[in-house]
């Protein structure tokens, strides 16, 4: 099962005591997934898809619950195109249906669409989040937190996409709408706004798994970035031991290394004898012994010799 739908069966578990929350996430799930159909013998049908079993549970829950509705569900099984089920939660009573829709601010009292989000279901924050968790049950995803973080609601029309992207302003987050071929998306990329949301509206374990992973992946990030670190650190190690020894041997074959002042000499042949220890290491095989910056010091200087010959012999 994916993350989103881990998240999704989480949330169709709660069920708010408020009845003002139950009205505002029943709300969210008709506009997001409701349809309305109109027949010539019974008028107009209300019906609610989802793919997720518990979340149809959950309209069939509310709906019973706000209006004492039994409503029907319906299952259009899997077929090659579609993967999963789809379950219709369907109100047949064409009074039930207006009633249903007036209450639950669908429609104005005029019997027209509401475009946004009506006032009234947002009297309180528990409101305003119950609409959120309904919203997401009906229209949004969340990635899986292992690969990346993303969140989002899909809405018909850019209205709701405002007015969801003001709620979530209200509730101290940052959503951004953007147009996605015909619908209108609202969306959270950083990954502790998605975890705010997630607690916002009660998916308190799928905030959990998101934090952990994000934990372990900013682990893994470090421990990426100390390993490249030493990586290059010894590339330098490396170049450098490579380069000394390059200078040591043209200077014993230009000059001879007997003929150096005695401390650059006792380095050079330690260098030779040793190509692959460290300075630290090098300096407590001379007598006496020298420091880590004193060996830097005296190649440094054998360095500036051999650069030296080089130059000279260009001169020529």
């Amino acid at each position: 099962m994916s993350f989103s739908l881990q998240t999704k069966e989480e949330l169709a578990r709660l069920l708010p005591p408020h009845e003002g929350c139950l009205k505002a996430e029943l709300a969210a799930l008709i506009k997001m997934d409701g349809s309305l159909q109109l027949s010539a013998g019974t008028g107009w049908a209300l019906s609610i898809h989802t793919e997720s079993a518990a979340i149809a549970r959950k309209v069939f829950s509310l709906l019973k619950k706000l209006f004492g509705v039994q409503a029907d569900i319906l299952v259009s099984k899997q077929n090659r195109l579609k993967k999963h089920n789809t379950y219709i939660v369907k109100v047949a009573d064409s009074d039930e249906v207006k009633k249903i829709l007036l209450f639950a601010g669908v429609l104005d009292e005029r019997g027209e669409l509401w475009d946004g989000i009506a006032d009234p279901l947002l009297a309180r924050d528990c409101c305003k989040r119950s609409y959120l968790r309904g919203a997401f049950l009906g229209g949004g995803s969340v990635n899986d937190p292992e690969r990346d973080y993303h969140l989002e609601i899909i809405v018909d029309n850019q209205e709701d996409g405002e007015a969801i992207v003001n709620l979530l302003r209200d509730l101290g987050l940052k959503g951004k709408l953007t147009a996605r071929k015909n619908n209108f998306v609202v969306y959270l990329k950083e990954a502790e706004q998605i975890a705010d949301f997630l607690s916002l509206i009660g998916a308190n374990r799928a905030r959990l798994e998101l934090e952990n992973a994000r934990v372990v992946k900013e682990m893994r990030n470090n421990v990426n970035r100390l390993v490249n670190c030493e990586t290059a650190n010894l590339s330098k190690t490396v170049n450098a031991a490579v380069r000394q020894l390059e200078n040591i041997r043209l200077l014993a074959e230009r000059v001879g290394l007997s003929n150096l002042p005695e401390g650059l000499r006792q380095v050079a042949e330690a260098r030779l004898n040793y190509p692959d220890i460290s300075l630290k290491e090098l300096g407590e095989l001379l007598e006496p012994p020298l420091s880590k910056s004193g060996v830097n010091h005296r190649l440094r200087k054998l360095e500036q010799l051999a650069s030296r010959l080089l130059q000279g012999e260009k001169g020529e």
